[in-house]
């Protein structure tokens, strides 16, 4: 419908923004181009009111049409406004509420495409990540004796496993925002979540020369929580980190377990520089770090305490921090409800000496499968590498694998489909499928699942993870480190 000043009722009506009365359309000359069509529905007169929203927007018009002549009386114009309003009320609200349900849509576009973009990212970084962290290890167990050579293998480890965490907490920050993250739950031993919690932090520790002392509860009376291991050795680890990056070389760091009441408490304190007052209510929000120079020198993207709050939260615990100012350290405290003890066979234990495996190796990165390959033969394991899915099922079918590890965007064969070709194999019954990928998403995991495999590790692997899954256990820990 027109709306100007040449319109009709309605659109003239919505165009001055006030009521337009026809008393005789036979006689208006504005009704001449359409006086066949008001004499087919016998209509004598119009009168059109305009719908105002709330806004002062004209969303539409109200029109009364007439089979006598005649203009409004005082109580048809009050009644037929009140329609207007009543209209007006309606459509606006029905045009908030299509917005609203636009914008969400929008939104969750938006989060959707951000969660596809990051995945992608990590799996994109975590690609060359992994032969660096392969070589890594590889180097470690080789350099026995070669000082030199040895701090140089730290320090790539070392920035492997910093950018390693980098995207691990930006895909985590993502998942735990929007409640997407299942804890894996279980009894679970603290001085062992601690343990294990200080491992990634070492070289750090030891490169800065700083003291660590640890106290934890004994074997005779151990603390244990219901949480997910890998989950809380997440949060001591992120805590470390940041003890170990704002307290000068040669500090001391104390790091504690202890009962309170009918609560296990974590405490992690540092001599370091200390959270000034004004920043302390604020550590535990998104991109807060404290002032550095304009080298960022310490690095890091202030979501490692965000992180570590909200795992605490689904742990239904608590975290507190306490300084005493800029200089004076800084000291955290977890504080996790207490079970009681389990039964030995609920608890962990340490994985034994692994007996020797034949292991298949399929990644078209062939620094990756390369690097894994002689990484596993200086384990005392039997690699054969492939780079390609055809490749693969002909080596298998010679070779006889116990344990496949393969990567899952090969070219012209996925993983997907290799896994359940080779689990087809009548000769290779029982073989262990373990997924090698970038990608770490839930649904990621299902998928490698639902395709055969026997467990999903991200790249770069965490050595420890892979052997458990070589020796047939596999962890609940997330494989591409804290």
């Amino acid at each position: 419908m027109p709306i100007d000043a040449n319109s009709l009722a309605c659109g003239l009506a919505a165009y001055k923004r006030e009521a337009v009365i026809t008393p005789d359309v036979r006689t208006d000359p504005r009704w001449k181009d359409w006086a066949c069509l008001a004499q087919a529905y016998r209509y004598r007169a119009c009168w059109s009111f305009p719908v105002e929203a709330t806004s002062g927007k004209v969303v539409g018009t109200f029109t009364l049409y007439r089979e006598e002549v005649g203009a409004p009386t005082a109580r048809d114009r009050e009644l037929a406004m009140r329609f207007a309003q009543s209209a007006a009320i309606i459509i606006s609200r029905q045009q908030e509420a299509d917005e609203r349900a636009h914008g969400v849509k929008a939104l969750r576009r938006g989060d959707r495409q951000k969660d596809e973009f990051l995945a992608m990212l990590a799996h994109e970084l975590r690609n060359p990540l992994a032969p660096i962290a392969n070589a890594g290890e590889l180097l470690t167990r080789v350099l026995t004796g070669h000082p030199g050579a040895q701090a140089a293998v730290d320090m790539i480890k070392r920035q492997a496993a910093q950018l390693t965490r980098l995207v691990d907490e930006l895909l985590d920050i993502s998942r735990i925002t929007q409640g997407r993250i299942t804890l894996q739950r279980g009894p679970v031993d603290l001085a062992g979540v601690v343990t294990q919690g200080i491992e990634p932090v070492e070289p750090r520790l030891r490169e800065k020369r700083h003291t660590l002392t640890v106290e934890t509860t004994t074997s005779d009376e151990p603390l244990f929580v219901e949480g997910d291991r890998a989950r809380l050795v997440q949060c001591v680890g992120n805590i470390l980190t940041n003890a170990v990056k704002y307290t000068d070389p040669g500090g001391v760091i104390r790091v504690w377990t202890r009962p309170r009441g009918a609560h296990a408490v974590i405490g992690i304190s540092d001599n370091g520089s200390g959270i000034s007052a004004e920043l302390l209510p604020h550590v535990f929000d998104l991109f807060v770090q404290s002032t550095r120079t304009l080298d960022r020198a310490q690095g890091g993207l202030g979501i490692g305490l965000a992180v570590v709050k909200r795992l605490v939260h689904m742990h239904q615990g608590e975290i507190a921090v306490h300084s005493e100012g800029v200089g004076h350290g800084a000291t955290f405290e977890i504080l996790l409800p207490r079970i009681a003890r389990p039964s030995e066979s609920a608890v962990e234990t340490d994985i034994a000496k692994i007996s020797p495996r034949r292991v298949l190796v399929v990644d078209d990165n062939r620094d990756a499968a390369d690097s894994l390959a002689m990484l596993l033969a200086l384990q005392g394991h039997t690699p054969v590498v492939a780079y390609r899915g055809d490749e693969a099922i002909a080596r298998a079918q010679t070779f006889l694998p116990e344990v496949a590890l393969l990567a899952i965007g090969l070219p012209g064969m996925s993983g997907y489909e290799l896994a359940r070709r080779l689990r087809a194999m009548p000769q290779l019954a029982g073989i262990r499928l373990v997924a090698i990928t970038g990608y770490g998403q839930p649904e990621d995991d299902q998928h490698t699942r639902e395709a055969g495999f026997d467990e999903h590790l991200i790249k770069p692997i965490d050595h420890k993870a892979l052997q458990r899954s070589l020796s047939g256990r596999a962890g609940s820990e997330r494989s591409g480190g804290a």
